[in-house]
């Protein structure tokens, strides 16, 4: 057979088997139905969040009516409360007064007890004194006032003194009395005021909480409704993308752009699980979808270049020195497992030569599957997802990490 015909038997065998390459699972593909639902729902969710606003801005003035009520009755606790005070003083003074002037009494009364048991022993008669001893007040004694004039000038004194005592103790009675009642109002006036701060209080805290939990539930409702707007039309772009893709590369007649096989060798083993690979696909996809430029040399997170994009992929999927390392295009060959191209899974290495050897090796690519792959393609063309055919030179095997 030719060298000719050769080729034309690996084109034949390659385009009957990379259609049934293993592929990596499809972007969702919402209907613009249900984009519209989604738009729907959020707008809906919208006018919720309107009205309520205006509920709260509603509630917002109570709170500041209710914070008014509060400060209102806070002032008038404090009032009460110096005013409980005042009056303490003033009953406690009172008392007090009341006691000393009661002493006062009871001392005037003692002298003319004295004065009583005088006459007795100068030989007066105690009938005439008597009703003195067993007066119930000044009244009584002003009643009596012939029997004082009978107890001569200096007796007239002290009994002067008693009732002079006697009306003093009885008006701090009256006004420690007073003082006790005051004391009593301004304390229950205290209680009263009180209650009133307190309720006002709860009132304002309880509003307080439900204008909180209103805030929460709207802005977890409308983040979630964006949410699912958003992703539907990402998803939906982004499948019409790869669907557009993977058509280009199901109708490129790009075989004869693969390097014919001359035994190359690689690792005999690999080192990835099939999560593993998923992860690294995964994160040279979001790489790409997130428009990162390409800088030679560099391994993310904001650029690469296409071994770093390999390198990072990896890395994110747990692997790392010195099981992984970050190595030039070449070197990646001769550290993965080679497998046919029509053997291909997601996360295999894909390489690109000048001369169809492994030192001429340039460029390096994550197959994703359909024929597609992720790969930091240059300067001018960034991070990219197309067909594995788009670059000339393919090996004829792929690497498994």
């Amino acid at each position: 057979m030719s060298h000719r015909s050769k080729a034309a038997a690996l084109t034949v065998i390659f385009g009957l088997t990379l259609a049934t390459t293993p592929a990596i699972a499809a972007t969702p593909k919402p209907t613009l139905a249900q984009i519209e639902a989604a738009k729907k729902a959020e707008a809906a969710k919208k006018k919720a969040a309107d009205a309520a606003a205006k509920k709260l801005a509603a509630a917002n003035q109570t709170l500041r009516s209710l914070t008014a009520k509060a400060n209102a009755a806070q002032a008038l606790y404090s009032k009460a409360k110096k005013e409980l005070a005042v009056a303490t003083t003033a009953a406690v003074a009172a008392a007090a007064y009341a006691l000393e002037t009661q002493q006062a009494v009871s001392a005037a009364h003692r002298v003319i007890g004295k004065m009583a048991a005088s006459a007795y022993i100068m030989g007066g008669s105690l009938t005439e004194i008597e009703p003195l001893l067993s007066s119930n007040g000044p009244q009584d004694l002003i009643d009596q006032i012939t029997t004082l004039d009978k107890l001569g000038q200096q007796n007239s004194m002290a009994l002067d003194r008693y009732k002079a005592a006697e009306v003093i103790a009885r008006a701090a009675k009256a006004k420690a009395d007073e003082a006790k009642i005051a004391q009593e109002k301004a304390t229950a006036k205290v209680a009263a005021a009180k209650k009133v701060a307190d309720d006002a209080k709860a009132l304002q805290q309880k509003e307080v909480d439900k204008l909180q939990a209103i805030q929460d539930k709207l802005a977890k409702d409308l983040a979630s409704a964006k949410k699912v707007r958003i992703t539907l039309e990402q998803q939906r772009a982004l499948a019409l993308l790869e669907e557009s893709l993977a058509n280009t590369a199901a109708n490129t007649g790009g075989q004869k752009k693969v390097w014919p096989d001359i035994g190359f060798k690689g690792r005999s083993t690999i080192r990835t699980t099939e999560g593993q690979r998923a992860v690294a696909v995964a994160f040279a996809k979001k790489q790409v979808l997130a428009r990162k430029p390409y800088i030679w040399g560099s391994e993310g997170p904001n650029s690469f270049d296409c071994s770093g994009l390999v390198y990072a992929a990896y890395r994110s999927a747990g692997l790392g020195w010195p099981n992984w390392d970050r190595l030039n295009s070449s070197l990646y060959a001769g550290y993965t497992q080679h497998v046919s191209l029509n053997e291909l899974v997601p996360g295999d290495l894909l390489f690109y030569s000048y001369k169809g050897t492994i030192s001429s090796i340039h460029h390096i690519t994550i197959y994703a599957g359909n024929g597609m792959m992720w790969e930091a393609n240059s300067k001018g063309k960034g991070l990219l997802y197309s067909n594995i055919y788009s670059i000339k030179g393919l090996m004829p095997f792929g690497g498994r990490v």
